[in-house]
């Protein structure tokens, strides 16, 4: 029988078989004797959390982190496709921890996992915004984000890793708006001001990409770590799939990753401009009018995802304060909606 998930208070307290678990599953994986030392939780969220430790072995010490599901069962990309991706990542030149062991089934610690380089700096989003405006660095990891994202959108759909989800209809745009939809039929409550947006998107949908590529879908302040010398790694690849590049450069620029820098577009580090020079000026190709629908359909998309998780909550298949905490937020998210759909002067 397979062990409980562990969970972040578990790590957090200090309970010696967990890191006797890993540290045994170390050793036969490495086929060397391996010891777990300071094994410590340093973030949790809804669907994950991620810990760091030294792992101790005759030859030296190395600073590791483990990212474990608590359940298969809620897993967007299962750990495997989810390595795969992160290493045609960094062999496009994206800065990612090198992924070193994956773990598909949950007899070690109760849930899928892997391991990874540990990466030294600053992951949450008030910190980061803290250093990178002392530092006075908010343009430079802008533009360094367009660059990472650049070099991502070099691999396309033919060499991306066959588990990646690829769009199930004509092209990326029309599977955004039908699963939109999807999403849109099951909210627990009416909302009129979502149903707006999805009427936009749908009257202003442009035509579907020239070209799809990997798409990370997630880049944003929370899921990036920044250094005082600036971006060091893109976090969290559970969300990536083949599609319209576009997306990507427009999901950093929602107001709900600004943490009240309202002023820089871009998660509240610079404005749009210096990403999208940055992005071209490595090679990508820019689009205002796609730029800006994927900037809506995202924001909406959110919106109804966040009452998603917490209806997940409420119905009882997926107990969690953090997906119960999610409904709070989506008035906001109305609220950005509108903020975007005003007219233009």
């Amino acid at each position: 029988m397979a062990p409980e998930p562990l969970t972040a208070e578990e790590v957090s307290g200090g309970d010696p078989s967990l890191g006797d678990r890993l540290a045994a599953w170390l050793s036969v994986t490495e086929g060397t004797t391996v010891e777990v030392r300071g094994l410590e939780a340093v973030s949790a969220g809804a669907r994950r959390f991620n810990a760091l430790f030294d792992a101790v072995t005759a030859t030296g010490t190395r600073r590791l982190a483990i990212t474990m599901i608590p359940s298969a069962a809620i897993q967007l990309l299962d750990v495997r496709g989810e390595a795969d991706v992160r290493t045609a990542a960094e062999d496009a030149g994206v800065p990612v921890p090198h992924v070193h062991h994956v773990c598909t089934h949950d007899e070690v610690l109760g849930g899928p996992f892997f391991i990874s380089t540990a990466v030294e700096g600053e992951t949450v989003p008030r910190r980061v915004l803290r250093l990178v405006h002392e530092r006075g660095i908010g343009d430079q990891v802008a533009g360094e984000l367009g660059v990472a994202m650049a070099r991502l959108h070099t691999v396309g759909d033919d060499a991306a890793p066959a588990v990646l989800p690829r769009p199930a209809l004509g092209g990326p745009i029309e599977s955004a708006l039908v699963g939109l939809d999807e999403l849109f039929g099951v909210l627990l409550t009416p909302s009129p001001v979502f149903a707006l947006g999805m009427r936009w998107l749908e009257r202003h949908a442009p035509p579907e990409p020239a070209r799809t590529t990997i798409v990370h879908s997630d880049i944003r302040t929370g899921n990036i770590i920044v250094g005082p010398d600036g971006l060091r790694a893109v976090l969290d690849w559970e969300t990536a799939r083949v599609g319209d590049p576009m997306e990507d450069l427009a999901w950093p620029c929602g107001r709900m990753w600004r943490f009240r820098e309202d002023a820089l577009t871009v998660g509240g580090l610079a404005g749009v401009d210096v990403l999208r020079d940055a992005y071209v000026g490595a090679g990508g190709s820019w689009d205002d009018d796609r730029f800006r629908w994927w900037r809506v359909l995202g924001t909406v998309r959110w919106g109804i995802g966040l009452a998603g998780q917490a209806r997940a909550h409420l119905d009882g298949s997926f107990r969690s304060i953090v997906m119960a905490a999610s409904g709070r937020r989506v008035p906001e998210l109305e609220y950005d909606t509108l903020l975007l759909l005003r007219p233009h002067p």
